[in-house]
Parts: structure tokens; sequence; C-alpha cells
């Protein structure tokens, strides 16, 4: 293991773990075996440990950029546990999904909300207070 894809294992637990992205990384073994050693890598190693923002900013941002990119529901799972590890409130995790609205259009945020649902459904987080 290479310096980078520890430092990206070590933030990824930092986090709330890698099970999500496990599941997405072992998906794809077979035919992409280094998939999941750059994503740790460069995601990871390299651009989620720089300094500058803490974990829940930069869940924050990767938030919008996966609503706004659409069709990337189980990046968007994983990144909901994410910005819950990082110490985003669930009520800041709504709100950020929300933001997105003007930018991202009703149709991606209603599709997002339902992986937030989904995802406070299985942490017994709902209803939210």
């Amino acid at each position: 293991m290479t310096e980078r894809f520890q430092r990206g294992l070590a933030r990824q637990q930092e986090i709330g773990g890698a099970g999500p992205r496990r599941r997405a990384y072992d998906a794809l073994a077979d035919v992409a075996p280094d998939l999941s050693r750059l994503a740790v890598e460069f995601a990871y190693g390299d651009i989620h440990s720089r300094p500058g923002l803490d974990a829940g900013q930069r869940e924050l941002v990767i938030l919008g950029a996966l609503i706004a990119t659409g069709g990337v529901e189980p990046q968007l799972e994983a990144h909901i546990g994410s910005a819950l590890g990082a110490g985003l409130t669930p009520r800041a995790v709504v709100e950020a999904v929300m933001q997105a609205i003007p930018y991202a259009g009703f149709p991606r945020v209603f599709a997002a909300m339902a992986i937030v649902r989904r995802v406070f459904a299985e942490r017994n987080l709902l209803p939210l207070q």
C-alpha cells in the first residue's frame, strides 16, 4: 500500500468508514481492479485530505456536485453517510440538498432527498426533530 492509499483509507474511516464505497468497489473488482485503489488514493488520499476545509465542509461541496451531476445514486448514498460521519447534522444535510434546487432542479433534488430519507431511515434518524 502506498502512503496515498493509506492516507485515503484513514480519511474514509474518519468520516464513517468505507461500507457503501466498498460495495461499489467490490462490484467492479473483476473488471476494473485498480479503480478502487485510484479512487482511494486520489479522491481521499490527495483531495479530501487537503488542508483548508474541514471534512463536513468538503462533504457539503461533494453533495452539491453529486446532486448536480445526477445519476450517481450509490456515490450520493455514500457521501450522505460521510456527511453525517463528518459531523453534519441530519437537518444540515437536508438543507444542503434543498440548496441545490435552483442549480440542479427539482427532479434531481427529489431524487437526492429520497436517498437522504433512505440513509436516515437506516440510521434511525427519522422523523427529523
